[in-house]
Formats: structure tokens, C-alpha cells, sequence
């Protein structure tokens, strides 16, 4: 039996995530002692395992809690309920890596268009860009020139 401190050291977490988790239903302490201390099995520690391995994969905690329900119910549930899960998270995040990446190219482009020089950021080609009603960016910095 392991107690909170113990299991979260071993699975390198703090005490609080692993309350967090019990708070969220994906982990409850298998008995307490008679001091009330929570008290974990191996059993416990291999489900802490898999959540943060899952965690550690992109899944949300619903996501976990519906893994751990089919883990704990093999035999009622198929390899396609656990393949759906992870191509529904993969899918979101290939959407999330080409929002990123677009994100990216705006941000670039943004930059290029900028001369990045000390002159007053009055006519700053970034800032025009972003107060438009526009997606374009101009592509040079005008800037007022001033003339000796």
C-alpha cells in the first residue's frame, strides 16, 4: 500500500494532481488508514500510470475517464470504441497543428512586412494590418520620412 505522498513521488506528480484526479473520478484511493491517510494498491499506481500516459498523448480527462471505463470493461467493449477515441484526438489535433501554421504564416508575413526600425510606430505596417478590415498585409513600411 502506498500512501498519497508515496504513489505521487513514484509517478513523479505532486500530491495535489493526485487529488485532482480523484476529485475528477479517474482515481480513487482504495482504502484509508486509520488516521484517514488515503492508501494506494499496485493496482492504483498502474491506473495513475496509464491516466498520465494518457495525459501525456493529448487526452482531456473525459477522454481518460471514458479510457479507464473501457479498460475496466475489456470484454464488453471493442478495439474500434478505443480506435474512434484515438483518431477523434488525432484528428483534432492535426486541425489545431494547421491552425498553428497558419497562425505561423500570418505572424510572418506580419513581421516581413515591417521594417522593425526606431521611427515612430505611427504608420507601422503591423499595426495598420491589424486594425483593418482586411486580411492582407502590405508587404513595405512607410514610414513619414523627415527631410533636413
Amino acid at each position: 500500500m502506498y500512501r498519497i505522498g508515496e504513489l505521487a513521488k513514484i509517478c513523479d506528480i505532486n500530491n495535489d494532481t493526485l487529488r485532482f484526479y480523484e476529485k475528477n473520478a479517474l482515481l480513487t484511493p482504495s482504502s484509508r488508514s486509520e488516521s484517514g491517510y488515503r492508501l494506494y494498491t499496485e493496482k492504483d499506481k498502474e491506473t495513475l500510470q496509464f491516466i498520465l500516459r494518457a495525459k501525456g498523448v493529448g487526452f482531456t480527462l473525459a477522454d481518460i475517464r471514458e479510457l479507464l471505463s473501457i479498460e475496466v470493461n475489456k470484454a464488453d467493449n471493442a478495439c474500434a470504441d478505443v480506435k474512434v477515441l484515438v483518431d477523434t484526438k488525432r484528428y483534432d489535433v492535426e486541425k489545431k497543428i494547421a491552425e498553428l501554421i497558419r497562425f505561423q504564416t500570418s505572424l510572418k508575413r506580419l513581421s516581413d512586412a515591417c521594417c522593425g526600425g526606431a521611427e515612430s510606430a505611427e504608420h507601422c505596417t503591423i499595426l495598420e494590418a491589424l486594425e483593418s478590415n482586411t486580411d492582407d498585409v502590405r508587404h513595405e513600411h512607410h514610414h513619414n520620412e523627415i527631410t533636413e
